[in-house]
């Protein structure tokens, strides 16, 4: 018997709002903002980079896009050890640097939001107020 499961992804126009005010939300706090959204299949829907951030910001703020998306938890729960492997385990897909957040409406998720440029906690703060000024649900 041929079955199908449905999904539920966020849209473009969310996640380019969501990358915009991010940025915004960066420069509010002095931090230069790299923000990525990823949906729950790992595949990026929305990247923006604040003029000046740095470079290896790109990445990292897609590793935690990704983490946040596929494990639909904020990122830093990993244990030590599981910190390491885990990237190793992924191709360096997953992070457990804080400022990954998974995206929340209604009780679906959406995706994750990678924040970076600052220092992991302010990613982390600001991932939590874009989340907030958007209307998503807040990170538990």
């Amino acid at each position: 018997m041929l079955e199908s499961i449905e999904t539920t992804a966020i849209s473009f126009a969310t996640a380019h709002e969501l990358v915009g005010l991010a940025i915004e939300e960066g420069a509010r706090q002095g931090v230069r903002v790299v923000a990525t959204v990823a949906d729950p299949s790992l595949l990026l829907v929305a990247f923006g980079k604040a003029d000046g951030a740095t470079p290896h910001s790109v990445e990292t703020s897609r590793r935690k896009a990704l983490t946040a998306a596929s494990t639909r938890r904020p990122t830093g729960w990993m244990s030590a050890s599981f910190a390491v492997e885990a990237p190793i385990a992924t191709g360096s897909l997953l992070t457990n640097i804080l400022g990954g957040v998974p995206i929340r409406v209604g009780g679906r998720h959406l995706g994750g939001l990678g924040i970076a440029g600052g220092a992991p906690e302010q990613d982390a703060a600001i991932a939590a107020a874009v989340l907030a000024l958007a209307g998503a649900e807040p990170i538990d």
